[in-house]
């Protein structure tokens, strides 16, 4: 599980964009965005959509980096053999 929260916390911290400025793009509560940063539960499929396009009204430039940390990146985990 997280994944996609490490993807999302690298690319809001990288780009300057709070928790609370992306939900708003996305119409959802900032707990939401909260859970996900923090790894406490795993967003959805339609939820990663979501993210990748309010990122990329932001910024584009991060929606295009959370897809590439989210989908081909290790993230710093080891590479498992």
């Amino acid at each position: 599980m997280g994944r996609a929260g490490k993807a999302l916390k690298q690319v809001l911290e990288t780009y300057s964009i709070s928790q609370n400025r992306l939900a708003v793009t996305m119409g959802i509560d900032r707990s939401n965005v909260s859970r996900w940063v923090s790894e406490e539960r795993d967003p959805t499929g339609e939820a990663i959509a979501a993210i990748k396009a309010a990122l990329k009204k932001l910024e584009p430039e991060a929606a295009d980096e959370f897809v590439r940390l989210f989908l081909y990146s290790n993230l710093g985990e080891e590479e498992k053999e």
